[in-house]
């Protein structure tokens, strides 16, 4: 099995595809659409670069696969599907939990809840069989309710559960996110799996300014995660978890991804002028 990695520098995103050889199936795990909050408007660089792989290696898009309902980047998601409409988008169905509480955040009357603006809500433990591929879902809340890792072949893709070992883990402030659960998803699943499993991951902010990396492993990050390696006790990770995260400013583009991203990559419904509108709550905090 292959996996390409693109990288979106603009919010340091890794979008993958992987694929067995020329000519055959691909997944895409997690596609960006770029946004450029100034003027409010999008551009498909990066779902071009997926379809430009796509077409050089002459592979069938057979499934999107997306980690969890991201917060700082829009999904790219209902854009591929567009060009590829055959493929099938998946997430875990913890979405529809992260569903009901931005709802109510952003007043979005008609939003269903129930998962349908996607084509597959996966299941904790289940494999799934689509093409060439077996896909072991593996259920990692904590950063969001949502948050699934991918199990394909030895290959784990972990979205925002787990980085690079210098970088360590995501962060738990979002509503109805966990330190306490995102440490049992990693240590009582993650780091369950092989040391030799490889780990792909959802992000990387080079810190020190290293060169640009996506893959470690299980035995790595077990060894050397500066967040939760195997000697971390369930105390000490949400006890700095905790602190870290009250120091964190929010997303960039955590008001227009999170309401797109929801609703599965969909903008919102042209009104009348025939534009579409993000929502943006506003709130006068007195001194």
């Amino acid at each position: 099995m292959k996996v390409e990695a693109l990288f979106d520098k603009d919010t340091s995103t890794f979008t993958y595809i992987v694929y067995q050889q020329e000519g055959g199936d691909a997944l895409v795990i997690d596609p960006v659409l770029n946004y450029d909050s100034g003027p409010s408007t999008c551009r498909l660089d990066s779902i071009n670069s997926v379809g430009q792989f796509l077409k050089d290696k002459k592979l069938v898009l057979c499934a999107i696969l997306e980690t969890h309902a991201h917060a700082d980047h829009i999904t790219g998601a209902a854009q591929l599907k567009r060009r590829y409409p055959d493929a099938l988008v998946g997430i875990g169905e913890g979405i529809c939990k992260v569903q009901k509480t931005f709802k109510n955040v952003f007043n979005l009357s008609e939003m269903r809840t129930d998962g349908a603006q996607f084509d597959r809500l996966l299941k904790d433990g289940e494999t799934w069989e689509i093409g060439q591929f077996s896909v072991k879902v593996f259920s990692t809340p904590g950063h969001t309710p949502a948050c699934s890792s991918y199990l394909i072949e030895d290959c784990l893709f972990t979205g925002d559960a787990i980085f690079i070992p210098d970088f360590g883990t995501g962060r738990c402030d979002f509503p109805d996110g966990s330190a306490s659960d995102l440490y049992d998803s990693i240590s009582e699943k993650l780091y369950k799996l092989p040391d030799e499993t490889k780990v792909y991951v959802g992000h990387d902010y080079r810190p020190g300014g290293r060169e640009l990396r996506w893959e470690s492993s299980i035995g790595e990050e077990k060894a050397h995660n500066i967040h939760l390696n195997a000697e971390t006790t369930r105390e000490e990770f949400i006890s700095f978890r905790t602190k870290r995260d009250a120091e964190l400013s929010a997303p960039r583009l955590l008001l227009p991804s999170i309401q797109i991203n929801i609703d599965g990559g969909h903008f919102p419904t042209s009104e009348s002028n025939g534009q579409s509108y993000i929502k943006i709550p506003v709130s006068l905090q007195e001194s």
